[in-house]
């Protein structure tokens, strides 16, 4: 028999109010004609966590209900993406910066490492926020979430 692989196409956005350190994460998963929203809030946050956090829980939500299936992350986030392409240099100096303190973000890090190893992940950068003529924009849909979000705590 053989085994049908999935590919998942996911939007991944994160939203933060840096003055009160609130944020917010949104992933779009489609699968199969069917769209999964994903979001949470969190405080004392940063918006390139809010970036990797939103890749995160779409990755874990994926290996829990379509295991071994292929995954394109789509976002704006240049760190995010950035991250595997650095990958070699962050594990060659152990999550460690020349002043020998962790990494930004080392934990977050770590964990899309890990998934990197487990895990089919293309990443494919789109440009923020743009608005687009007919077509769905998902990208600008996950923004508009998150940034929903963060405007509500803020009130």
């Amino acid at each position: 028999m053989m085994h049908l692989h999935k590919y998942i196409t996911v939007f991944t956005d994160g939203s933060c109010n840096p003055v009160q350190k609130i944020g917010a994460w949104v992933a779009i998963v489609l699968i199969d004609g069917e769209k999964i929203i994903l979001k949470g809030q969190e405080i004392n946050t940063t918006n390139q966590r809010m970036e990797l956090t939103s890749v995160l829980n779409a990755l874990q939500y994926i290996n829990e209900n379509h295991p071994n299936s292929d995954v394109n992350i789509c976002t704006d986030s240049q760190y995010v993406i950035g991250i595997q392409k650095r990958r070699p240099f962050i594990e060659r100096k152990n999550f460690l910066t020349k002043k020998a303190t962790f990494i930004r973000n080392d934990d977050l890090v770590r964990l899309l490492i890990n998934y990197l190893d487990s895990t089919k992940i293309e990443f494919t950068k789109v440009v923020a926020h743009q608005k687009s003529e007919g077509e769905v924009n998902y990208n600008r849909e996950a923004d508009q979430i998150a940034r929903g979000i963060v405007r509500n705590l803020n009130q």
